[in-house]
């Protein structure tokens, strides 16, 4: 099954944020808790962890895209 990692709302005025660096990439494994990239908003930057076990499938959004909090940046496919 196929879960969806979105841009987070990191603060109350956030609508949007940057994705600074991947730091994994499609084949990877990741694992709960693991730094899977940066999001840049215009007061700073922060680690996006993984929410879930599996392999990473597809990103969506790449480094310098503008994303609106709650839409979806990348796909894990996660572990049974």
């Amino acid at each position: 099954m196929r879960k969806a990692i979105i841009m987070p709302k990191i603060g109350l005025d956030m609508e949007e944020g940057t994705i600074s660096q991947w730091k994994k990439a499609v084949g990877d494994r990741v694992e709960e808790g693991e730094i899977i990239c940066d999001i840049e908003t215009d007061k700073t930057i922060t680690n996006l962890e993984s929410t879930v076990n599996g392999t990473l499938v597809e990103i969506v959004a790449q480094e310098g895209d503008e994303v609106e909090i709650t839409k979806t940046i990348a796909w894990v496919e996660v572990d049974e």
